[in-house]
């Protein structure tokens, strides 16, 4: 059992890391006008600064998580988290966008390292039955970062300039690795195998699914995207094909399997789509509709980060007493119902309505987050924990791509067909609860690891055969006496 000072340090390592990606990137988005301007870069050459680390985040997210399992998730978020504040400080000093670019790429591969390796680390300090609170904790500081990166990236690039912003989480890094490699887990490290040419179709499958979501808001259904699509499926088909026959695949049987999982990976998908999908759509109605200013409209859009921070801690408790498929049902409606009530916003509708709006879908969003990510971590053994927080993080990268791409194909027009979008937005949330339905109806506590149990079995027996032995051999000699 892991002492409560370990755990505590564990936990606070893994939402430091989680919220310092989490910042980063809500904070580049408004740097990001100054460092065009500063660097006469071209828009093209902006989308890049984020469509390269996206690609580079997705493609390794799985195979990162297995060389947690590998190798150990402290020393992968070790890595991983000093490889990001570095590459994030080399960016403030970048003389020019290619370098930013080539900068940003070589970034999303150490995100990839330390991402799934959170999730990792609470699989192995925390007991199964105890995930819901740390996870609940890390989702608020998530929603807590992602809320104040645009204000605290704004104001350093307004007063200290653009550069300033990329050397914002240089110490508290440095100090989530020292935590991190200071914590004693047991039982990180294992003999999994790495299966490469696994995870070269899964990245292969992933590039060419993120290159052609990122694309379709700018140049819509072409030819090309087609393509994409169609190479995503052929190489999608090859992975499967190729799990399926080798000895050590990348995602194990019991991950790959398991009806659980994949439901709760599905729920995470829906409802990442669906969130970025309505908050993507509502930009264009707060800014060109109502005719606000970026800064006002982000503050009618703040409720949404308020019921993230405040809703994830109560989340925990639901899933303690209601089991995970209450919570995710109740959560995914909840986002259906203040996404179809989006779609009725116009010119009319008062600061009041929008925020509750907002508010049911942080309402929503926070319950469907916690729970179904606990599933999917405690569902899976200690020797996978790695695996499934990639698979997690995964559904979580490509969900807001995919929900984008939905959003701008029905609503080209921007604000005119908002609503329409928006209603369908609303159906997939639908979609997400009926595959909550498939998630467990209590939070039971799961079996402990067998790899986990056996030397402890062993010991027993060595410690209680001699003893029972030598008891019967006596009895039978009182008897003959």
């Amino acid at each position: 059992m892991n002492s409560a000072r370990d755990q505590r340090l564990t936990l606070i390592a893994g939402i430091t890391g989680a919220a310092l990606v989490a910042l980063d990137g809500t904070a580049l988005t408004v740097a990001q006008p100054s460092l065009r301007r500063d660097l006469d870069a071209s828009f093209v050459q902006m989308q890049w600064t984020s469509t390269g680390y996206l690609i580079a985040v997705a493609s390794l997210l799985v195979f990162s998580g297995r060389l947690g399992d590998r190798y150990g998730h402290r020393r992968v978020f070790a890595l991983g988290m000093l490889g990001f504040a570095v590459t994030s400080a080399a960016i403030g000093l970048a003389p020019g966008v290619g370098w930013v670019i080539g900068l940003r790429v070589v970034q999303g591969v150490f995100g990839a390292l330390l991402q799934p390796a959170t999730l990792g680390m609470l699989r192995a300090a925390y007991p199964p039955d105890r995930l819901g609170m740390p996870i609940a904790v890390r989702t608020s500081a998530i929603g807590a970062a992602a809320a104040l990166g645009p204000l605290v990236g704004g104001a350093l690039a307004t007063h200290f300039g653009w550069r300033s912003v990329f050397f914002l989480g240089l110490v508290p890094a440095l100090a989530a690795v020292v935590l991190a490699l200071v914590a004693r887990v047991p039982r990180e490290a294992s003999d999994v195998r790495l299966d490469l040419p696994g995870a070269c179709l899964l990245g292969v499958t992933l590039v060419c699914l993120v290159h052609t979501l990122v694309g379709l808001p700018d140049t819509g259904w072409t030819t090309t995207s087609a393509l994409g699509l169609l190479c995503t499926a052929a190489a999608c088909a090859a992975f499967v094909r190729h799990e399926r026959r080798t000895t050590g695949p990348l995602v194990p049987p019991d991950v790959f399997r398991s009806a659980t999982i994949t439901s709760a990976l599905g729920v995470l998908l829906t409802a990442s789509a669906v969130l970025f999908g309505t908050l993507f759509l509502s930009t264009y109605y707060l800014q060109d509709v109502l005719g606000l200013d970026p800064l006002h409209g982000s503050l009618h859009a703040l409720p949404l980060a308020v019921a993230m921070v405040v809703g994830a801690p109560v989340s925990a408790v639901l899933l303690r007493r209601s089991g995970p498929r209450r919570t995710t049902v109740v959560g995914m409606l909840l986002v259906a119902l203040g996404t179809l009530l989006m779609s009725r916003l116009d010119q009319t509708s008062g600061s009041l309505t929008i925020g509750g709006c907002f508010l049911l879908l942080g309402a929503g969003f926070a319950p469907v987050m916690v729970t179904a990510t606990a599933v999917v971590v405690r569902e899976a053994s200690v020797r996978s924990a790695g695996v499934s927080g990639g698979l997690q993080q995964t559904a979580m990268n490509i969900g807001p791509a995919l929900g984008v791409a939905v959003a701008t194909t029905l609503a080209p027009a921007g604000a005119a067909a908002r609503g329409t979008a928006l209603a369908v937005l609303a159906a997939v949330a639908a979609l997400g609860a009926l595959l909550a339905g498939r998630l467990p109806a209590a939070a039971r506590e799961k079996r402990p690891d067998p790899a986990v149990r056996a030397p402890e079995a062993r010991r027993v027996t060595r410690r209680t055969a001699p003893a029972y032995s030598t008891s019967s051999y006596r009895r039978r000699s009182r008897r003959q006496c």
